[in-house]
């Protein structure tokens, strides 16, 4: 069978992606060895195509191929030494012109080398212009809208500035903030490389949580900061200074600095205001900070002091109504003694329980109708009772006779103001 490409004709050319010019006529008949015996051309190299030619930089002349400049590349190019000049040796010392935005000369690319390749060097008598003329002459070109929005984004941009500076000073000197801890946790798949059921309890894979230690925050260092001195800054800007002028004495009294007002020292005993020594420490610029766990502690306390204050007094009067009632037993007991020694010195049968008095110290009007009440709907004696009564006293007025006369120690009953002595 016959293939396809044996039926086709053959093609004319064949498309590379690197244009080779050894194979280019013009170039062999100009590189090729002349002969008259002249020197070797320099041989020309491969260029990369179009649209490639990133990191390219043509500096030799083989890169160039015996033909111009690459204009697509921003680099100085010298094809066949063309614009070079000839007293520049290689790796001189010589820069090339550069312009700046507006076309004009660039002066100081000179300046612009080795270290302050990347600071900012104010070389031009524009960089004398005080910023605020600049802004003037801009703002002219602007317009109203324009102009605001710019105020209002500056106005913003430097108000959270100033705010992070004040609230990293005020956060330190505040108790209740206190750095949070992140609890985000991470799940770890692991896979031993030890397969076996005598290694990691016979499980094929573990899971493991990763969680961030957490720290102490009045913990001290671990690591000790070691300062390294920072690197040069791009230099200031060039201050034009007018010509020296005497000092005035207005000027002087401006530029008094006062003296430095110690909490600690005052060696040559200088009495100080205490305005003046309280504006020299800023304290009056601070707030201060009350924790709220003191508000808490002393309602605590007055709620404790309370309750301690209405124990002790519910105990005072629960002592005071028992002391009451004993000193109320005891003289029931007393008068109860009174009464039977009476009874028994005058032989008269006893009479009924004196009714306890009330806290005023008399007998209620109760308890004396009761009494009267008794006394008349009692029964009357019968002339048999009658006789036993007065021969029950008149035993008893015997014995008692009989007692006195064998001299037995005597007892004292008192009651009130009354003194009795009777016999047991």
């Amino acid at each position: 069978m016959v293939a396809l490409t044996d039926i086709l004709p053959k093609a004319k050319s064949s498309v590379n992606t690197n244009y080779d010019h050894s194979n280019d006529p013009w170039f062999k008949s100009r590189y090729s060895l002349s002969e008259d015996g002249e020197t070797e051309a320099p041989k020309a190299k491969p260029v990369p195509p179009y649209l490639k030619r990133a990191g390219f930089k043509p500096s030799k002349p083989e890169d160039f191929g015996d033909g111009g400049a690459f204009p697509e590349i921003h680099y100085a190019q010298y094809p066949l030494g063309m614009g070079r000049s000839t007293n520049q040796k290689p790796g001189g010392k010589t820069l090339p012109l550069t312009v700046d935005e507006r076309g004009n000369l660039r002066y100081d690319a000179i300046v612009r080398q080795n270290e302050n390749a990347k600071k900012i060097v104010y070389s031009q008598h524009s960089d004398l212009v005080p910023i605020f003329a600049k802004d003037n002459e801009e703002e002219e070109e602007m317009e109203v809208d324009e102009k605001q929005k710019e105020i209002d984004e500056t106005t913003q941009e430097t108000k959270a500035a100033l705010e992070k500076i004040v609230n990293v000073r005020l956060s330190a000197a505040q108790p209740k903030n206190v750095p949070t801890q992140s609890s985000d946790s991470k799940f770890i798949k692991h896979k031993p490389s030890q397969q076996s059921a005598a290694f990691n309890s016979g499980a094929k894979e573990r899971i493991i949580r990763m969680v961030e230690m957490p720290v102490d925050p009045l913990e001290p260092p671990k690591f000790k900061h070691k300062r390294v001195p920072k690197a040069s800054g791009s230099p200031p800007v060039p201050v034009m200074h007018s010509p020296p002028r005497p000092v005035t004495v207005k000027d002087q009294q401006d530029w008094k600095i006062p003296p430095c007002i110690s909490n600690w020292k005052n060696p040559k005993g200088y009495t100080i205001p205490l305005d003046k020594r309280l504006a020299a420490d800023g304290r009056g610029l601070q707030d201060v900070q009350i924790n709220d766990n003191f508000a808490k502690l002393s309602e605590a306390l007055y709620v404790a002091e309370q309750k301690a204050r209405e124990a002790v007094a519910m105990r005072s009067k629960v002592q005071k109504e028992m002391m009451m009632k004993e000193k109320e037993k005891k003289e029931m007991e007393l008068r109860e003694l009174a009464r039977k020694a009476r009874s028994e010195r005058t032989g008269v049968a006893p009479a009924a329980a004196v009714p306890m008095p009330s806290e005023r110290g008399g007998v209620s009007d109760g308890d004396m109708n009761i009494d009267y009440d008794r006394v008349r709907d009692a029964p009357k004696e019968t002339k048999e009772e009658r006789e036993e009564r007065l021969q029950r006293e008149k035993i008893r007025e015997e014995r008692r006779k009989r007692g006195r006369g064998k001299k037995t120690g005597g007892k004292r009953c008192c009651y009130g103001e009354e003194e009795q002595n009777y016999q047991g």
